[in-house]
């Protein structure tokens, strides 16, 4: 496949309180299927213990001391390969502050999350996108059309498993990639690419690129407490590469950017890695489900690895009458702009059984 530059297409998602002025509904009626959080909230109960307010009035530790030990346990990890950050947002705006330059070349295998065109666009880049394989080939990554691309690039971006598809290359694969890639920038007489992986859904699979950090120095690893942990409120994330790679990315974090609550949250939460794991059983049952039920109701949700599932409709404007449809219902869905590889489609976030049970029974009445 060719590798096509492409404008940006992603807007904000609209406000709980928007929305329910908009429909006329009470704001608790709205229920958020188009964000991809946690329906519960960790139970850090007994966890975090002894009063906050004295911490509340300094600044966080400037080494997050606690927080960096937690993670590299969790993650099997050397501390010095650890960045905390404000989310895995600021990790990929840092991992692209660090590897960007007006006129570079991102590679960005689409369709996929939106911030990695615009973090690079952000820094003067050229996007340059390639289209994923179909879903007869699992919306796998293009190996050959990546290091194509890659040629005149200074970073690939990729997210495994992938938002909004849901599905996953193992890290062989991505192994694969990676081999390709600095075999040919050894070719050229180059330095390979800076390749960035979002890894916010890792724990969903149980699988993780980090030991390929070893081959392949320049990986960039961004993981988040926003998904499993159910800690998206919090805004903690991290970078994760080797020392001299992370070196150049931690010169770009301003101090301090993750605040102290959210550092002691996050520490109480990657301490007990059972919350997660408790957390990823119980939306894959209810994703086992919500993928059964929506097919008995005509629809066409491909398989996911995730906390989300994609829908495909008949047409776009099939897709648009059920996001409506839903909206009226108060259940908001993730839609796609007409211009987007996947405008027939709705992405749906796991969420808890009774939440589940309304969405399951407005779709009963909407046409696939």
């Amino acid at each position: 496949m060719s590798a096509v530059v492409a404008p940006p297409t992603y807007t904000w998602e609209p406000t709980t309180d928007f929305l329910a002025a908009k429909y006329g509904l009470a704001r608790e009626a709205i229920v958020r299927f188009d964000v991809n959080t946690s329906p519960l909230p960790p139970d850090l109960r007994g966890v975090l213990t002894g009063p906050f307010d004295p911490i509340l009035s300094e600044y966080p530790p400037s080494d997050y001391a606690a927080l960096v030990d937690a993670a590299a346990t969790a993650y099997g990890v050397a501390r010095d390969e650890l960045l905390p950050t404000a989310g895995a947002d600021e990790a990929l705006d840092l991992t692209a502050r660090a590897s960007l330059r007006q006129g570079s070349v991102a590679v960005v295998s689409t369709p996929t999350y939106a911030i990695y065109r615009i973090v690079s666009e952000q820094r003067g880049a050229t996007v340059v996108d390639v289209p994923r394989l179909g879903p007869n080939r699992d919306f796998a990554f293009d190996i050959a059309a990546i290091a194509r691309a890659a040629r005149t690039a200074a970073i690939v971006w990729l997210c495994e498993p992938n938002n909004p598809t849901g599905a996953f290359s193992p890290p062989a694969r991505v192994g694969e990639l990676l081999s390709t890639l600095e075999s040919e920038a050894r070719t050229d007489g180059r330095v390979a690419p800076t390749v960035a992986i979002d890894e916010a859904y890792a724990e969903f699979t149980g699988r993780s690129v980090l030991p390929l950090r070893f081959d392949y120095p320049r990986l960039v690893v961004t993981r988040t407490l926003s998904k499993a942990h159910a800690l998206a409120g919090a805004r903690v994330g991290f970078v994760v590469a080797r020392p001299e790679t992370l070196a150049a990315i931690q010169s770009f974090r301003a101090p301090a950017s993750v605040a102290t609550v959210s550092a002691a949250l996050a520490e109480a939460a990657l301490r007990r890695p059972e919350l997660a794991a408790a957390n990823v059983a119980r939306i894959a049952e209810q994703r086992a489900r919500l993928i059964a039920d929506l097919t008995a109701c005509g629809w066409q949700p491909y398989p996911s690895t995730t906390n989300f599932i994609l829908i495909r409709f008949s047409s776009g404007t099939a897709a648009q009458q059920a996001a409506e449809t839903l909206l009226r219902s108060g259940l908001v869905p993730r839609t796609f702009g007409s211009g987007h590889p996947f405008a027939d489609c709705l992405r749906l976030t796991v969420r808890a059984a009774e939440e589940n049970d309304r969405l399951i029974a407005v779709a009963r009445g909407i046409p696939a």
